[in-house]
């Protein structure tokens, strides 16, 4: 992309752009761009291009885009998919900056359309030109008021930065940018990338994250084509505090295949896509409605959001609902201080319940002013990171009274705020709704929805505090081989890591499996060991409970049995022989695997009956740290099992987390591994450790 951003550059913020294809024709593609242009009154140079006509309102046009001069900025191409090669390649010529191409049926359509796509990228990319779509509606610069659009769009002149909206598809452009500016969210860039043929979401991304007129990201996202850059440009767009929000569709087959259907996007695993970008502060949202609601807030608060919530209401009912609500979304909220209750007592009636969520109780109809005191007190409070303002608006004076006695806290507040007047679409005061919009205050109908906003808002804010340490140290492996490494190797390894393995060995025959048990003592477990064996149980290779030296020998001989029974010509490296591992540790997995795009992830959860039964695990980029990993120990539906379950011993989350780490770093530095199993792993009780009963490595 480098030796492409100059010309991203220029078409951005065109000083000159052509039309291909113009037309004054009523409803027509060509007419719609230029009555954009007029409408955002666009002061550079404008060139038409039309075979028919000599000019347009007084505008010249020229027959070719051969006739253009020389070094166009940005060109509109309203042209069949037919003859699009040849306008690229005539734009090519004339040293255009950046094309806009509108039509459909390329790679989205079938194999054909990709040739075609890809027979004009190229064109473009050896004359260093960018290309917008195809199969796009184009983009619109509202902060340097420029429209590339055949869609109708009114100026929106922004005051300061605003959010950069980008899309692969034009109508989801056009959605969340309606919905930011009804909210009075400024909007400074939208773009619809369409099949992205020689410019991605990525390249836009990388242009303007640094750019002073964006303050945020809105992304809806059917594939991210490079996933490593794009985690890049996340950690860029963190450090300088402009927030990402990403909707992916693509968690079901059928999603994903939609996807291919309508941008020709082709879509990865989307838990991995999940776990590396929320690691770099990528905000996840699952919804369209949360890309809207989560976009409002993370661009009006952008820095980390700690402490929980504080919601003020007057409804009674409204606590009830809260109470129950937050813990299901996991937003937590606290107990207020003391001299919290003590600002509180001073204001409300005394028959008012101190606590969080607070019902200032229907006084607040008499006086509105409560709105304002309340929200004071609970802003001040050191355990409120953010604050729910809930209210019945009530009829239109109401409405007024209530937000102006609590908007100059609101506006003042140094900690994230957000309004909800409830009632669904019960027509609200002109006034107050414009008062509301220019106070830039985020502002609900559902009080759903805006907790569901402040969850996300809160979980991004954990996250970004958290401290990421630095890695366990992890050498490649010292393996010249391909496919399954056999467990007994995979334990030396995993020992080399630091991970805790039955005490046992190799042995080559039965009388070394006999010296290995006396050493280590009874009972014993043995397994099979081959490197074309990975799983043994299938061929009778695993007999456990071996108690004495007679067992052992019968037990040896029958276990060879069995294997020669399942393959006659496999040929083994031996036996493991290996003390039973002691009794009372809770079974979890840990495992990682290298996905093709995004590259090493590591998944901990719940082993055992629990893997069945609940599918109890998380995933996690391969950089997590302990400290990470044992948050999201915290997150599994099975926690209660860690913590120390109906007078259990709390688990050695710590041991476990470990584990994974280690495996994480040794994916990190070993690319040839391809997926490490450790199933299961024994977790004692806390300062007990944990151990790897069982180990599958797979080399590419």
């Amino acid at each position: 992309m480098s030796d492409l951003r100059p010309a991203l550059a220029r078409f951005l913020r065109p000083q000159s752009i052509a039309v291909v294809g113009a037309s004054p024709e009523p409803l027509s593609v060509g007419n719609n761009v230029l009555l954009n242009l007029r409408s955002f009154g666009f002061s550079g140079a404008l060139h038409f291009v039309s075979r028919s006509r000599s000019d347009i309102d007084g505008v010249p046009c020229v027959p070719t885009i051969d006739d253009l001069p020389m070094g166009v900025d940005a060109l509109v191409l309203i042209v069949p998919a037919q003859a699009v090669l040849e306008s690229i390649d005539a734009c090519a010529r004339r040293g255009v900056g950046g094309v806009v191409v509108f039509a459909s049926g390329f790679s989205e359509q079938d194999v054909a359309g990709a040739k075609a796509q890809a027979a004009f990228a190229k064109v473009a990319r050896e004359a260093g030109m960018v290309v917008l779509g195809p199969n796009c509606i184009g983009c619109v610069n509202f902060a340097d008021g420029v429209p590339l659009t055949f869609e109708p769009v009114e100026p929106r002149p922004t005051k300061g930065p605003g959010v950069c909206v980008i899309a692969q598809s034009g109508a989801m452009q056009g959605n969340v940018r309606f919905a930011l500016m009804a909210r009075g969210v400024p909007v400074a860039q939208s773009i619809s990338t369409g099949n992205e043929a020689v410019l991605s979401a990525e390249d836009y991304l990388d242009l303007l994250i640094e750019d002073p007129s964006v303050s945020a990201f809105s992304l809806f996202v059917e594939q991210i084509r490079d996933p490593q850059r794009f985690v890049t440009l996340a950690r860029r767009a963190r450090a300088v505090a402009k927030p990402i929000v990403l909707l992916h569709p693509g968690m079901s087959s059928r999603a994903r295949e939609a996807a291919k259907s309508h941008t020709g996007a082709l879509a990865g695993d989307h838990a991995i896509m999940r776990a590396c970008v929320e690691r770099e502060g990528v905000i996840m949202v699952n919804s369209i409605d949360e890309l809207f609601d989560v976009t409002t807030l993370a661009n009006r608060y952008p820095g980390p959001v700690t402490g929980g919530v504080g919601v003020v209401s007057n409804s009674g009912a409204l606590r009830g609902f809260s109470l129950d609500f937050c813990e299901e979304i996991g937003l937590d909220l606290p107990e207020l201080a003391q001299s919290t209750h003590d600002a509180l007592r001073a204001v409300l009636p005394s028959f008012a319940t101190i606590d969080n969520p607070l019902d200032i109780t229907a006084a607040a109809m008499q006086k509105p002013g409560l709105f304002g005191e309340s929200a004071a007190a609970l802003l001040d409070d050191p355990r409120v990171g953010f604050l729910l303002m809930a209210a019945m608006g009530g009829g239109k004076p109401q409405q007024l009274s209530k937000w102006r006695a609590m908007r100059p806290v609101l506006e003042a507040a140094k900690k994230p705020v957000a309004v909800v007047y409830m009632g669904d679409d019960y027509p609200l005061d002109a006034q107050f709704m414009q008062e509301m919009r220019d106070s830039g205050i985020p502002f609900f109908r559902s009080p759903d929805r805006a907790l569901r906003a402040l969850a996300q808002l809160a979980a991004h804010g954990r996250a970004q505090v958290r401290t990421h340490e630095p890695a366990p140290a992890a050498s490649p492996l010292a393996l010249d081989m391909h496919g399954p490494v056999a467990e007994w190797r995979g334990k030396e390894i995993l020992k080399d890591l630091g991970v805790a393995t039955p005490q046992g060995g190799l042995a080559r025959d039965l009388a070394q499996a006999r010296a290995i048990a006396a050493r280590i003592g009874y009972p014993v477990v043995i397994k099979a060991q081959a490197d074309a064996l990975a799983h043994k149980s299938e061929a009778g290779g695993v007999i456990v409970g071996v108690a004495d030296e007679a067992s052992l020998v019968e037990a040896h001989a029958r276990l060879l049995a069995n294997v020669r029974a399942y393959d006659p010509a496999l040929i083994l490296d031996g036996v493991l022989v290996e003390r039973m591992a002691p009794r009372g540790g809770l079974e979890m997995i840990v495992g990682a695997r290298r996905d093709p795009q995004w590259g090493p992830v590591v998944v901990v959860g719940l082993g055992g009956v629990w893997t069945e039964a609940l599918h109890d695990a998380r995933l996690l980029a391969a950089q997590a740290s302990k400290g990470e990993i044992m948050a999201a120990l915290g997150q599994l539906k099975g926690a209660a099992l860690l913590g120390g379950l109906r007078g259990a011993a709390p688990r050695d989350v710590e041991a476990i987390a470990q584990i994974a780490a280690s495996i994480g770093a040794l994916m990190q530095a070993d690319p040839r591994i391809a997926e490490i199993d450790v199933n299961p792993v024994n977790v004692y009780a806390q300062g007990e450790g944990a151990m790897a009963l069982d180990a599958l490595i797979v080399m590419k």
